[in-house]
Parts: structure tokens; C-alpha cells; sequence
């Protein structure tokens, strides 16, 4: 492989679902030892928070399960994310509709959802914690672990990553 495959996880603002979602994957690779053959980014679809760290109850969640996000920073998704990235995950719907209209027509087969392994209606919608609860975070980590875990598993049948070890 010459170039590692690439994912770039995607929510609105980027500092609570997309990169929980980043540090989650990338840990999970780790852990597989698959990190050399992904590269995993995160981004928004607003300018709301460009520069800024993840929020932090996201990163204080995420560390009560080992996943460290603190050397992450907002940036908004740019039409170049389109060819530079090999699947574009979104949050939500809302998301998605932002990344479709935004996406060139060759680059829309790489849009899908953080949460399409799940399946269902479940699959489509990642909650957003920013204005809720401690519990809302660990909901996002519960759904994005599971989710995550899935990515690998499809990527690996799909024949993109090797087989389990």
C-alpha cells in the first residue's frame, strides 16, 4: 500500500462528535495494528470553532476510556477534502445534506455516515452533546466505539485493510 487509506470524520462545529470519532478510530487501529494503513482526520461543516481544541467534556470523556483528543483542532471541511480523503463519514443528516452540496458529483460514492455499520435509523444520526449532559458524551463514545469497531471490520471484508491477526 503507498498511501495510507484515508477517513475524514465529520460534524458541524468539530470540537464534540467528529473528533471524538477521529480519536476513537484512531485508537481502535492502534489497537489492531492498522494505524500505518489509515489516516484519520475530522473536520466541520461550520467555521464556528476553526482553531479551536475539542470541547471539553468531550475530551474529558474520552479519557475516562483512554482516548486521548487534546492535540486536536477545529478546521472546516474544504472542497479539497473531496480528493484527498477515500471516505468522508458525516455525523448526521444535517451534515450530510452539507457535505452533498458542497461534494463534486465524481466524489459523492465517498460520503457515508459515522454510523452506517450500525444500521437502521440508528445509523444515521450520531446526538449531539454540545447543549446536554455528562451522559450525552459517553452516549457518543458508546455509539462511536461500536461504530468504529465496524468501520474495521467492513474495511477488512472490503479487502482495503488486511484480516484480523
Amino acid at each position: 500500500m503507498d498511501k495510507p487509506y484515508a477517513i475524514l470524520m465529520v460534524c458541524m462545529g468539530n470540537i464534540c462528535r467528529s473528533p471524538t470519532a477521529e480519536g476513537v478510530l484512531r485508537a481502535r487501529l492502534q489497537q489492531a495494528g492498522l494505524a500505518e494503513r489509515v489516516l484519520v482526520d475530522s473536520a466541520g461543516t461550520h467555521a464556528y470553532h476553526v482553531g479551536e481544541a475539542p470541547d471539553p467534556r468531550s475530551c474529558q470523556a474520552a479519557r475516562r476510556r483512554g482516548y486521548d483528543l487534546s492535540s486536536q483542532r477545529a478546521r472546516q471541511v474544504t472542497v479539497a477534502d473531496f480528493s484527498r480523503f477515500d471516505l468522508i463519514l458525516a455525523a448526521d443528516r444535517q451534515n450530510m445534506s452539507a457535505l452533498r452540496a458542497i461534494c463534486p458529483a465524481t466524489a459523492q460514492a465517498k460520503l457515508d455516515y459515522i454510523l452506517a455499520p450500525l444500521g437502521g435509523k440508528t445509523a444515521q444520526e450520531v446526538p449531539d452533546p454540545y447543549y446536554g449532559g455528562e451522559q450525552g458524551f459517553d452516549r457518543v463514545l458508546d455509539l462511536i466505539e461500536a461504530a468504529s469497531d465496524g468501520w474495521i471490520h467492513r474495511l477488512q471484508q472490503d479487502g482495503i485493510l488486511p484480516p484480523d491477526r
